[in-house]
């Protein structure tokens, strides 16, 4: 599988390193259910799901993957801070 970072073009996946779902973190007066749910509660569909990958590898960039789980297609790759998964990168 083949991962394009916007900051150093195509790279193999093994650059990356998957940290799950790009979920949006609870702000900081969410309370215990919205924490418990974002740290424990994930969903693992077949399909199409955003996930965070770190570009371990390389740049040192955090980036929103959307892919297909079932297929490994990437659909669209962006830098985390763009898809409003800010302090990441």
């Amino acid at each position: 599988m083949r991962i394009h970072c916007p900051h150093c073009g195509e790279r193999d996946r093994r650059e990356f390193y998957v940290k799950g779902a790009a979920l949006e973190r609870p702000g900081l007066d969410a309370g215990l259910d919205d924490w418990h749910a974002y740290v424990n509660l994930r969903k693992n569909p077949a399909g199409v799901l955003a996930e965070l990958w770190y570009h371990e590898m390389g740049c040192g960039a955090w980036l929103s993957v959307t892919r297909n789980t079932a297929t490994h297609e990437i659909l669209k790759v962006e830098l985390a801070s763009a898809a409003g998964l800010g302090g990441t990168e």
